[in-house]
């Protein structure tokens, strides 16, 4: 029967839908949107809606975001890949130790900080062999997300999958997840993807040579400018006469004089006072550039020019950043960041203009000219991450390094015994941290991303609203038709697919969100056990490979990596079927 309520959860659907795709409004604001249109319409309560923050698997997330980033602090990870990277000679080599060390590392840890370190180690081993960085990017977080596949809390979509187990009401006998649940699936698959990457990576990646040097000293194309000073011996001279077109490693691609752009710069053009010359160059140029003495210089460094302390760093743009759709004038990293922006590069596309004007998006790469206080304002930061190994992390003693990580395994291990709840441990083991002054209390919210925290409490509530309206047994009915016919097995392949495609397209926690009360009901109206119809979608939302903007670390190397979407299609959908395939026979096996 069609309802009233019925009708309005299908429109806030689909309005979930058309926004998350068209990206018209952002993941959080789309969903507090939708929240409150089915509180306003009284399908969900005030209770209901509030819910989801107090669900402990929230918690748990928030948790382990904090313990990742006290990890991180600590530089452990950094001195192991040191050790373990520096022998490696031959690609397969170190294919190899990058695709298992990653995978092992994501099953317990946030695996966007792992990517984000691990990328300069790919850089300077690509630079000493002379390979493509794009043949180990993709790899690299195609591993990291195997890895956190394997584990509970490997991924906040198996935490998030979890916590709608636990709120659930069809199947009130069901408890929470194992933390070693997902491995029965996980562990297979990260031998098979370490294979699959291993002997048909190097054959459907792109190899991209001119991506050779293309981190700290790249030859990738960013877009500087430069103006030239008051005093310059370049005034009055032609654009030959200046040996302004052989610059190595700059292509004077336009000048912007006043009011007016010479787009089309013809040798013959005179130079003029104050003229903002627009150059495509690599990282290595432009830093040479900035003490140069040619006569130009960089407008947006400004004063940052007198500071006894200076580098010149890497950043790629998250997909969450609150730069996103600004300009980088508007951004004013000089305030709040005690840096300038002096490149830009864009995968793929063609920039011009003043750098002030450029608009950001996600998977642009900036090069900063940066103060002394850069590393302790962006330390925290969720609106970027490093390309270029930057900063030294603070030395703490021995033991203080093996207290936290011989915790941190003594929680998993308490937690995988049900011994102890690992809430409980991770709470424990973050106040010991914190009486040790291995972190600073003080500092420890930045590194919360709260716009995840809201989006998961949200997407609980979408879920219940589901429930109760109808609208999950309605469409789960429509998938029981299609898919039965095929058998059990039919339906799980059903859920994985529809799964996979939202999940690729609209993010993995609003695919959660809509899919997993469907799939529940389906096991409650065919009355099946319950746990493959769970575990089906959360692989299939967090097993992301299809597209750069499925998952997090994907978008981390789109841009640094320069792929294609098609790049990411060629290599991802052989593996996003496999992984079907094995997760669906596996569950089959084990739980029918």
């Amino acid at each position: 029967m069609i309802t009233f309520e019925l009708i309005v959860v299908f429109i806030v659907i689909l309005f979930i839908l058309f926004s998350l795709y068209k990206e018209l409004l952002g993941a959080t604001f789309t969903f507090v949107i939708a929240v409150v249109t089915l509180g306003f319409f009284g399908i969900l309560t005030p209770r209901e809606i509030l819910s989801g923050f107090a669900n402990e698997q929230l918690a748990v997330i928030i948790l382990l975001l904090l313990l990742g980033e006290i990890i991180r602090q600590t530089g452990v990870v950094e001195t192991l890949f040191d050790r373990i990277f520096k022998s490696a000679r031959s690609y397969r080599g170190f294919l190899s130790r990058m695709t298992i060390i990653i995978s092992v590392f994501s099953a317990f840890l946030n695996n966007t900080p792992l990517v984000a370190v691990m990328m300069p180690y790919v850089n300077n081993w690509c630079k000493r062999n002379n390979i493509s960085p794009s043949k180990f990017l993709m790899p690299l977080s195609y591993a990291a997300i195997l890895g956190g596949c394997a584990t509970l809390i490997g991924t906040s979509t198996n935490l998030i999958v979890n916590g709608m187990v636990i709120d659930q009401q069809i199947f009130p006998e069901m408890e929470s997840l194992n933390i070693f649940e997902f491995a029965y699936v996980g562990v297979p698959m990260i031998v098979i993807g370490f294979f699959y990457l291993l002997f048909f990576g190097e054959k459907l990646l792109p190899n991209k040579l001119d991506l050779i040097e293309k981190f700290s000293t790249s030859t990738r194309e960013y877009l500087v400018e430069a103006e030239i000073r008051k005093d310059s011996k370049l005034i009055g001279k032609t654009i030959e006469e200046a040996n302004l077109r052989n610059l190595k490693g700059l292509f004077l691609v336009e000048i912007i004089r006043k009011s007016f752009k010479i787009s089309s710069v013809k040798p013959n053009v005179i130079l003029q006072k104050d003229d903002l010359l627009i150059f495509a160059g690599d990282t290595e140029t432009i830093v040479e550039m900035i003490n140069s003495d040619i006569g130009l210089r960089l407008p947006s460094v400004g004063m940052l020019y007198k500071k006894k302390q200076t580098e010149v760093v890497e950043i790629v743009i998250s997909q969450n950043s609150s730069m996103i759709n600004k300009t980088v004038k508007e951004i004013r990293f000089r305030a709040k960041y005690d840096a300038a922006v002096i490149a830009v590069h864009r995968n793929g596309e063609r920039i011009s203009g003043k750098i002030g004007d450029i608009i950001i998006k996600p998977g642009d790469v900036l090069l900063l000219f940066t103060g002394a206080d850069f590393i302790s304002r962006s330390n925290h930061t969720q609106d970027f991450y490093f390309i270029s190994k930057v900063k030294d992390f603070k030395k703490i003693e021995a033991y203080k390094v093996w207290t936290l990580l011989g915790g941190t395994v003594l929680t998993i291990l308490l937690a995988a015994l049900n011994i102890v709840s690992l809430f409980m441990g991770l709470v424990v083991l973050l106040m010991v941290v914190i009486a040790m002054k291995i972190a600073n209390p003080k500092e420890l919210y930045k590194a919360v991303d709260y716009n995840l925290v809201m989006i998961i409490a949200l997407a609980l509530a979408l879920g219940t609203a589901m429930m109760k309206s109808g609208a999950a047994e309605l469409i789960a009915d429509l998938i029981i038709t299609t898919f039965l016919p095929l058998g059990r097995i039919g339906l799980l392949f059903g859920i994985y697919f529809i799964t996979a495609i939202l999940a690729a397209y609209i993010t993995n926690k609003a695919a959660v969100a809509i899919i997993f009360p469907i799939s529940l009901t389906m096991a409650a109206n065919l009355d099946l056990n319950p746990i493959p119809f769970v575990l089906v979608v959360s692989f299939a939302a967090a097993a992301n490979f299809i597209t750069p903007h499925g998952y997090q670390t994907n978008l981390m190397v789109y841009g640094p990596g320069g792929y294609s979407f098609k790049d990411f299609f060629r290599v991802g959908a052989p593996l996003t079927l496999i992984y079907m395939v094995v997760t669906v026979f596996i569950l089959n096996l084990i739980y029918f």
